[in-house]
């Protein structure tokens, strides 16, 4: 917070209200956390102190230069680099593409090989299709079904010619922690440089090992929107794209919005303050909802690494039921939370990252816990949510009994005509077919839409059922069940 020009003086830590937004119980923190309080004081004495540009050499212009100092040495604190190695950005996303443009470019004699994870944040993905558009290579590395990489497949993947690695510290969707240290190690070695996406981590702490470059996102920690950050380590070869003026080390033109940087900076060191209480809190909250929904929620899968993960994020997704519709019955009972569902995209298939870790899509719901989140408020989360579930269940028929067991010889059985069905239509209409089926025979279900190819696999694990595969059709794809239990 500016007190006098140029000095980050803090300010109280936030208290439960913090996690209420009108009234709602606002579980959606790894989309956009609420503006931190430190964020908004610094913000609003800094509309005051750093309106001016800070490249002049007036009495105004200096006083905004103190300040800029001010918040890039907080940041690079609180990052684990040097402030001559950080500059600010208009947001987290043109940071990422800032990092991976101007290290491809830099790298450009070594080779146009790029290596990132198959659950990288799409800023990543966006940017790869982009080189791979102009005449680049991409390899992705896949997941386990907790969505971690695996470092020793990472480091396969580099060659000769690799000009960037790229791994997120965390996962957005699924708050898995990733291998950054191992595989920085791995990259060094072959000499690549890693680009690490902090965004959902920074608020935790620094990112340990050897990484060359870092990008994060203000919003993600309680700062303004309209605020990145880009570091590259020294030594890290780089060159910036695009037209360069003399602002942010000629990596970011135009004049930067300052009050907004003042306060991204502000409320950066005072979560990582905060981090290790608040984070220990949190994650017993998470705990409690992990354990409650897999045992209060018939046909629900638990998602993401139980350990190594974030500790306010908690992924889940829910059989027979449409993710849009349950999202609705929530936001009606007071809470705010987010999925990876395909049934609530634009795109309607299932998010890239349960794509990557096979696991089911549908109803699929992401908690994230703002700093503040009160207890009473996640137990009121779980006493809605069994009920909201079974509404959206009954309202798509979805079957409720278990089936009867019968046994018979390895026949081909039934089609099942799901072709023109979103998400969850056609794993129903399996569910409710497969009790007529004898013990080894199988059945064919036929849809178009892409989130079957998930989670009709996902279906058959979590009910003991054989997934047998998946064959061309007329019209989208036949999927072959055997009916094992």
């Amino acid at each position: 917070m500016p007190g006098s020009a140029g000095h980050l003086t803090p300010c109280p830590a936030p208290g439960p209200e913090h996690a209420s937004v009108r009234g709602v119980s606002y579980f959606d923190a790894a989309s956009a956390a609420p503006l931190h309080p430190v964020a908004r004081e610094a913000l609003l004495a800094s509309l005051d102190e750093g309106w001016a540009d800070p490249a002049r050499p007036y009495r105004e212009g200096r006083r905004a230069r103190l300040l800029l100092d001010a918040a890039r040495e907080a940041a690079a604190e609180a990052v684990g680099c040097r402030p001559d190695e950080l500059v600010f950005t208009p947001s987290g996303t043109q940071a990422v593409h800032s990092a991976m443009s101007g290290t491809l470019a830099a790298r450009r004699r070594v080779g146009r090989h790029l290596v990132h994870s198959a659950v990288e944040h799409s800023s990543v993905l966006h940017a790869a299709a982009a080189h791979e558009a102009a005449g680049g290579t991409v390899t992705e590395v896949g997941v386990d079904r907790t969505g971690r990489v695996a470092a020793g497949d990472l480091a396969a993947a580099l060659r000769p010619d690799t000009a960037l690695a790229a791994l997120q510290s965390a996962n957005h969707e699924v708050g898995t922690e990733q291998p950054v240290e191992e595989a920085a190690t791995a990259c060094r070695e072959a000499e690549v440089p890693l680009l690490v996406d902090a965004a959902q981590s920074l608020p935790w702490g620094p990112v340990g090992g050897a990484w060359s470059l870092l990008t994060g996102s203000a919003h993600k920690w309680g700062g303004p929107p309209g605020v990145g950050l880009l570091v590259v380590r020294k030594g890290t070869r780089f060159a910036p794209q695009g037209p360069q003026d003399e602002r942010e080390s000629g990596r970011v033109p135009g004049f930067g919005n300052l009050p907004a940087v003042v306060a991204a900076a502000a409320s950066l060191r005072a979560v990582q303050a905060e981090a290790a209480a608040e984070g220990a809190r949190l994650r017993e909250l998470v705990d409690r909802i992990r354990a409650r929904v897999a045992a209060a929620v018939p046909d629900t899968e638990v998602v993401g690494d139980p350990l190594r993960r974030l500790p306010h994020v908690v992924t889940f997704s829910c059989l027979y039921v449409d993710g849009e519709t349950l999202l609705h019955e929530l936001d009606r009972a007071g809470f705010a939370v987010s999925s990876g569902s395909s049934c609530t995209s634009s795109t309607l298939t299932p998010s890239h990252v349960l794509r990557a870790m096979g696991v089911l899509s549908e109803g699929n719901v992401r908690v994230s816990l703002p700093t503040g989140t009160a207890e009473a408020d996640v137990d009121r989360f779980l006493a809605v949510l069994p009920e909201a579930v079974r509404s959206v269940r009954e309202q798509l028929g979805a079957p409720v009994a278990a089936e009867p067991k019968t046994t018979g010889p390895e026949t081909a059985g039934p089609v099942v005509d799901a072709l023109g069905k979103r998400c969850p239509l056609p794993v129903i209409e399996l569910a409710k077919v497969i009790g007529d089926v004898p013990v080894g025979a199988t059945l064919t279900v036929l849809a178009d839409d892409e989130a079957a190819r998930l989670d009709i696999p996902a279906w058959c694990e979590m009910r003991g059922q054989e997934y047998v595969g998946e064959r061309p059709a007329e019209r989208g794809a036949a999927y072959v069940v055997r009916r094992r239990v």
